[in-house]
């Protein structure tokens, strides 16, 4: 009752009230035949956010180039425009105002271009007295039916309702009067539902929206990708056509990741069946960008009309295997290397949930290429990378050459000058023979690459390997860093037909440890993966550019050096099999507030050594020993303390290594 009337305090002239009580009986489920399969679109915020060059011209360009560029052809519907299109303060009528700058012709100019296009337009407001951007634009709370109807004035497709300034009213009541407005228009338009998760909206918003925001707001960083992938995963069972689990916009294109890490952003949304609303700025995006956004094969994943969302079958060791049924029967299966070196993944056919037979077909859907295989699913799959894999058991998988697995064994972690052992394996998954079977490595110039075992086979059965030992040597004062290495394999089908397969991957050239005690702050690292910014030597993490942060403070406590990350953080160090201990003051930097809860872990060659609890801003710094003795790598890892990140300003305070 409290929230009704909290409603109520906002309502304008002509505005319906909002009514608490009547979801789930007078509402039924939104059978409306929209969202049938994940909305596809664009979406400019995570691009342009508020500058100036988000305008009428911008939406206009963005409508040409899914033409011009065949993201239309490949599905993608919907321009959506985010927060800042308005004024700040409504007219005398209380009704919204469209920027005169960014929009001198309206919303509805807007729209006409964008349906002349055979596109749709969508807008963005929030479920409070204003929006989220600090110029604080107007929200729809107590405007619901009034802003409702604007939007279908002006030829919205689309809304995107957002959670800020909500004044503590009920989420689901807020939403809910949103709907419902909606619906009173008579329009058709689709609902996004973007309250974060905070109310598990999941279980009650079915009959509210179409789709629903399952997390907070993602970066364009691998450790904000892959902490929003995991909060979204396991909610599969509430996804279904017309109401889909929502883990935010892509950030494929917009740099702060690899192009190997947007595949895996792209694959693992597509298996999720995730809304698809592209977030780079289209009209400068590489070729590369456009290649993986209109990937017809990954996107018919993502559109299947069945519905699935993907379930995870293993994650063992940060090897995922995530299935999706398929409505012709087949099953798409993402392989998925969370870790930062390469990983065989493997499942089977019948793991999966294909029936039992003699073999199978599985279509690479990166590679666009098919294959047989004698039921074993597998790839060694590059750090960050994903396999995705549509199998299906298809009487005609005799027409198609075998599966070959390329395999690697062995430290990738090399010393200069020092020759480094490696093992390839070429292996047959499939029902037929590989015949003429070779194998080549190469690395850097100036390198030593030598096989010293056979590098060719004149043919290899079903389960058979091909396995070839290497000596690799950097040379002599080589830099630290990471260097691209390749394994090319080819084989032919019992038809003659030769088949190409490649596997990259890199070696670090490291230098041991120093002796003694080192603070880590000041040590180089193998890697550094970061929720939001890039990791912090010796200061806070600030989110944002490299060197934002501020003194590293924990409960009022100063600490002079240290790491600063932001959850979902990993800092990998290479320790040589020559330390003993890792050392550290952990907790949340007093920086944000009362806000942030993190856990500290501390991994030792994949084992895990030391963790705390859940930490809170409201508790002291907590001293944390770990004893990596042998470790030939040691890694940091700040979590989210299990409820999505926010302000998760994680500090490893004083963070010593001895060797």
């Amino acid at each position: 009752m409290v929230a009704a009337l909290t409603v109520l305090a906002f309502a304008v002239p002509g505005a319906a009230p909002a009514v608490a009580g009547d979801e789930g009986t007078g509402s039924p489920a939104l059978a409306d035949g929209q969202a049938l399969t994940p909305p596809m679109g664009f979406n400019n915020w995570n691009s342009t956010h508020c500058r100036a060059e988000f305008n009428e011209s911008m939406v206009k360009g963005i409508a040409d180039i899914f033409v011009d560029k065949g993201l239309k052809d490949a599905g993608y519907q919907y321009v959506n425009l985010d927060d800042c299109w308005a004024l700040p303060n409504r007219d005398a009528d209380g009704k919204l105002v469209p920027d005169p700058v960014r929009f001198p012709n309206g919303i509805k100019a807007v729209a006409d271009y964008v349906h002349s296009k055979g596109l749709k337009l969508g807008i963005y407001t929030s479920a409070g007295t204003k929006t989220c951007d600090s110029v604080g634009f107007p929200g729809a709370l107590g405007h619901e039916y009034s802003d409702a109807q604007q939007f279908a004035d002006w030829g919205v497709d689309y809304l995107k309702y957002d959670n800020c300034n909500n004044q503590g009213v009920d989420a689901k009541l807020r939403y809910t009067t949103m709907r419902d407005a909606l619906k009173a228009t008579g329009r058709p338009i689709v609902y996004s539902i973007c309250e974060w998760g905070q109310n598990k909206p999941w279980e009650w918003a079915a009959d509210v929206g179409h789709l629903w925001r399952t997390t907070g707001d993602i970066s364009d960083t691998w450790g904000s990708m892959l902490s929003i992938l995991k909060q979204n995963l396991p909610l599969a069972p509430h996804a279904g056509p017309g109401h889909w689990n929502d883990p935010d916009m892509l950030e494929v294109g917009n740099g702060g990741m690899t192009d190997t890490e947007y595949r895996s952003h792209f694959s693992m949304w597509s298996v999720m069946a995730a809304p698809l609303l592209i977030g780079s700025d289209l009209r400068s995006a590489s070729p590369q960008t456009f290649e993986i956004l209109a990937n017809k094969e990954v996107i018919a994943v993502d559109q299947d009309p069945l519905g699935k969302q993907g379930s995870v079958l293993s994650s063992e060791g940060g090897r995922w295997v995530v299935a999706k049924e398929m409505k012709d029967g087949s099953r798409t299966v993402a392989l998925f290397n969370e870790s930062g070196s390469p990983q065989r993944i493997a499942t089977t056919a019948a793991a999966v949930g294909l029936p039992d037979a003699r073999a199978y077909t599985l279509r690479d859907l990166w590679q666009h290429r098919s294959y047989n295989t004698a039921g074993t699913i597998s790839a060694t799959v590059p750090a960050h990378g994903t396999v995705l894999l549509r199998a299906s058991a298809d009487r005609g998988w005799q027409k198609y050459p075998p599966a070959v697995e390329l395999g690697l064994d062995g430290s990738q972690l090399i010393q200069a000058g020092t020759p480094a052992v490696l093992t390839t394996a070429v292996t047959d998954l499939g029902r037929t023979t590989a015949r003429q079977v070779s194998v080549r490595l190469s690395g850097p110039e100036g390198w030593a690459v030598k096989a010293a075992s056979p590098t060719s086979a004149a043919a290899l059965p079903t389960g058979r390997a091909l396995r070839t030992r290497w000596s690799v040597t950097a040379p002599q004062g080589t830099p630290t860093g990471s260097y691209d290495l390749t394994l090319k394999a080819s084989h032919r089908s019992p038809a003659g037909v030769r088949v190409d397969s490649t596997l990259p991957f890199t070696a670090t050239v490291v230098v041991p440890p120093p002796s003694g005690t080192s603070g880590l702050g000041d040590l180089p690292w193998l890697s550094a993966a970061n929720g939001y910014g890039p990791v912090e030597r010796n200061t806070s993490n600030g989110e944002a550019a490299a060197g934002d942060g501020h003194p590293i403070t924990i409960g009022g406590v100063v600490y002079a050096k240290g790491l600063g990350v932001h959850a979902e953080s990993s800092v990998e160090y290479y320790t040589g099999a020559a330390c003993e201990t890792v050392t550290a003051q952990v907790g949340v930097d007093d920086e944000k507030g009362a806000n942030g809860t993190v856990a500290f872990e501390v991994w030792a060659d994949g084992t895990k050594v030391a963790s705390t609890g859940v930490l809170t801003n409201a508790m002291p710094a907590q001293p944390l020993t770990a004893d990596v003795t042998g470790a030939r790598v040691v890694r940091l890892v700040a979590t989210d303390g299990g409820d999505g990140i926010d302000s998760d300003h994680a500090d490893w305070g004083d963070a010593q290594l001895s060797c």
